[in-house]
């Protein structure tokens, strides 16, 4: 399979804090084009299972995926494992040990919007949830848009939410260790998500990747739709300093909201391995 395959191999559904479910990204992803889709939750793997299904209705070859949560340096990072087994006991495991403490943020956020003024905000999110054990900061804020708090997510994210405002309340992630171990241990394959997205320092993304690496990491997204045309190329620079696969992934969360729609991505550049390379006999046609 060629770099520039059109592959899609990071999206969201209602099975975490998507808008569409499993069977409606597997179409929209065939109708885009997309050549090879992987389905990556946060922290779930419970829509594995159809989404493989809906690939296959599609003549869609499909890659199992998930999206850990982690924490490292004090800011939250994203670690997207593809290929695993999504029957595996120990990922399945350390997944709901990651889940099990939104509950409790949730409400805390909620407090806390309710000290400003803002009433209802955990009901008001609960409606946004397809799955209430993943209630999110996304949920909080669909909430505050539709009850006329702010005009659309940005100015949520710019007013509350966000570190130092209204309705943040700090969540202890997996470790970058575990989360690495859960994925290889499944038969998968672990890659580092948007990295321009942490804003880290030269030292910190440095101590990201060489970390990473350390613990059996392989890959990283280079193209996904948070990422600039320069930022494509930094990463593509930092996939080869630290001989890690590349990775593409449009982040689709929902037709209202995404930046970038499925499969709408420019191509990987092409002197970089795919990710898809090195799991070919994890594809599920």
């Amino acid at each position: 399979m060629p770099s520039y395959l059109n592959a899609d191999l990071h999206c969201h559904s209602v099975v975490s804090d998507g808008t569409l479910t499993p069977e409606d990204l597997a179409s929209r992803a065939k109708a885009q084009g997309v050549e090879l889709w992987s389905l990556t939750d946060h922290d779930e793997i419970g829509g594995q299972h159809r989404a493989a299904a809906a690939a296959r209705a599609q003549g869609l070859p499909y890659l199992t995926g998930t999206e850990i949560s982690v924490t490292f340096a004090n800011t939250t990072v994203h670690i997207v494992g593809l290929g695993f087994d999504p029957d595996n006991a120990q990922l399945a495991a350390g997944l709901a040990a990651t889940r099990g403490g939104r509950g409790e943020r949730a409400m805390e956020m909620a407090q806390q919007l309710a000290a400003v003024g803002i009433h209802g905000a955990y009901e008001g999110a609960l409606r946004f949830v397809g799955n209430p054990a993943l209630i999110s900061r996304t949920h909080f804020a669909r909430f505050l848009v539709e009850a006329g708090v702010c005009r659309d997510t940005p100015e949520v994210f710019r007013k509350y939410l966000t570190e130092g405002k209204p309705g943040y309340v700090e969540h202890r992630w997996a470790t970058l260790g575990n989360a690495v171990r859960w994925i290889t241990g499944a038969g998968g394959m672990a890659i580092i998500a948007h990295p321009a997205r942490y804003r880290f320092t030269a030292n910190e993304e440095f101590a990201l990747f060489s970390e990473f690496k350390a613990h059996g990491g392989t890959g990283v997204e280079v193209v996904t739709g948070s990422h600039t045309t320069a930022e494509y190329v930094t990463y593509a620079a930092m996939a080869q300093e630290f001989g890690l696969a590349a990775s593409r992934g449009s982040d689709f969360h929902s037709p209202g909201e995404s930046r970038t729609d499925l499969g709408q991505l420019p191509f990987l550049p092409g002197e970089l391995t795919p990710v898809w390379e090195l799991l070919q006999d994890r594809i599920q046609h």
